[in-house]
């Protein structure tokens, strides 16, 4: 029997974003200053007010003010209407030092066997939904946003948009577990006070059906298109009116997003959150080497879709376990723990091993904290580090975890 799935997202300029992305630019910032940083930063947003918080271990000196200024104008939020703005509103810092007691349980002298900085299970998923092997209704999700933002910082139409929106996209499934269309999309964007709010109302609605979906149709798939016909449901600000929004509207936290920033509902979560927290702690760096192996292993062609888990003890290097479900699509003549068997064989998933195979010691993660740390596109930025005391500029890769470096591997252990 059919069924409808739904997956959200939200945008950049939503307060939990905010503070996701003040968090992962502090992070950045660290990591510039030392490689070596040990970091949980924390954020609060609200109504004129910036709250830093969490601990830190590193030989770097941060402007914590400056770094959060700086993302909140690069959001949108420049006007003092929005009561949240990035040139008058208070910034508190009230990051700490490292307790010793966890750094102690993390730091080795041989660093490849670093601990896990804590214990927990991480999950990653694949499967063959779109060509980025993520669902479509998140990722259709995501791109809604992506293009709302775009079409808010050109300037040309829908003029009257502010930074906070949220989106959601519902998908019908056949029998086959497979996409059939779209069936509902929901779109929520703030927007600039009016008068007439029926006549505003309508235009807004009207211009995403006819501006927005179309931009963001364009850019898909001839596949992906076909899945998009005329006929599925659209709720624009289905509450009305939406000129309060962002801190001002709702408070805003890190790590309160942990679905939109991972797989829209689809396959699990353990529960940890990504920003702000450096790559020795698995909450990240193993849920995004678990969505690595996840992501080769579909594209192996050892099953149509996968899910990966990995856990750990926190001050232990090796992982105590690998679990992975095909969810009764696999490709081999295996059950699903002789297939994990083998992909544990393949990959290192010991923290320092991620971290080295990734690179996630360089300064990479701001561009994660919105729009989803899955899914995107790999590509190489030239970025400016300290070292030794010096500022240079070094080439790195961001979102190494989607790189689709080990399908070969896996299909010479398969025989695929």
């Amino acid at each position: 029997m059919a069924y409808l799935f739904t997956s959200e997202s939200v945008s950049e300029g939503h307060p939990d974003k905010v503070a996701d992305q003040i968090s992962d630019a502090l992070l950045d910032e660290f990591l510039r200053q030392d490689s070596e940083s040990k970091v949980a930063a924390e954020t609060l947003v609200t109504t004129g007010l910036v709250v830093l918080s969490g601990e830190v271990k590193t030989t770097g000196y941060v402007p914590a003010q400056n770094i959060a200024r700086k993302v909140i104008e690069r959001i949108g939020y420049t006007k003092s209407e929005y009561m949240f703005d990035s040139g008058s509103c208070g910034v508190i810092s009230a990051i700490h030092e490292q307790s010793e007691d966890i750094n102690r349980g993390v730091e080795r002298e041989d660093e490849e066997n670093q601990g896990a900085g804590d214990q927990g299970m991480m999950f990653g998923y694949a499967c063959k939904e779109t060509e980025g092997y993520m669902p479509f209704p998140l990722q259709l999700s995501h791109q809604l946003l992506i293009e709302l933002a775009a079409i808010r910082r050109e300037g040309k139409e829908m003029t009257y948009l502010r930074p906070d929106s949220k989106s959601q996209v519902t998908m019908e499934y056949g029998d086959d577990n497979k996409p059939v269309r779209v069936h509902t999309i929901v779109i929520s964007t703030q927007h600039d006070d009016f008068d007439e709010e029926v006549a505003m109302l309508a235009k807004i609605k009207q211009d995403v059906k006819d501006i927005l979906v179309p931009r963001v149709k364009a850019k898909l798939s001839t596949n992906e298109q076909s899945l998009i016909d005329d006929n599925f449901i659209l709720h624009v600000n289905p509450t009305g009116k939406f000129v309060i929004g962002g801190p001002h509207g709702d408070t805003g936290l890190t790590g309160r997003k942990i679905i939109v920033d991972t797989y829209g509902g689809k396959g699990a979560h353990g529960g940890g959150a990504f920003s702000g927290k450096d790559s020795s702690k698995v909450d990240r760096s193993a849920a995004y080497a678990a969505r690595h192996i996840a992501k080769n292993m579909v594209a192996a062609g050892v099953a149509e879709e996968a899910l990966v888990q990995v856990a750990y003890a926190i001050g232990v290097a090796k992982p105590v376990g690998l679990f992975i479900n095909t969810y009764g699509t696999s490709n081999v003549d295996l059950s699903d723990g002789e297939v994990a068997e083998k992909i544990n064989d393949i990959f290192d998933m010991r923290p320092a091993a991620i971290v080295k195979r990734f690179g996630l010691k360089n300064p990479i993660f701001e561009p994660t904290a919105a729009y989803g740390h899955v899914g995107r596109k790999p590509y190489t930025q030239k970025v400016t580090v300290k070292e030794n005391g010096v500022d240079v500029e070094k080439e790195v890769e961001f979102f190494t975890w989607e790189k689709l470096d080990y399908v070969s591997k896996i299909k010479e252990a398969f025989n695929l």
